[in-house]
């Protein structure tokens, strides 16, 4: 639909589906579903979860269970240690930010 002139705001959300759950529960299925698809995403850019090692297959899974580890110890780290202010930092933002950032070049006259 294509309005001149004038300005068209949504507001709410619009789900479709095939599942035959109260409205709450759907609602609540989604947003579990939308999270989880978070950590994955995060898995993937932070601890590289898409490189595998090789070719053969134990050593793939080696890599992928040191991943997993490096993943679980970061959420830690994050939700146990860091400050409040930045406890919310995505895994990628953390390793960028704080742990590839040994020092500071410091110029002096």
């Amino acid at each position: 639909m294509l309005l001149i002139g004038k300005k068209i705001e949504l507001i709410g959300t619009g789900i479709v589906t095939n599942l035959s759950l109260p409205s709450r529960a759907v609602l609540r299925f989604y947003n579990k579903r939308g999270t989880a698809e978070q950590r994955i995403k995060e898995g993937k850019q932070a601890t590289h979860w898409t490189r595998l090692p090789c070719h053969r297959f134990l050593a793939n899974e080696a890599g992928l269970q040191l991943s997993l580890l490096a993943y679980k110890l970061g959420n830690l780290w994050r939700r146990l240690v860091l400050p409040k202010r930045i406890d919310t930092w995505s895994l990628t933002s953390l390793q960028q930010r704080l742990v590839k950032t040994g020092g500071r070049l410091i110029k002096h006259a």
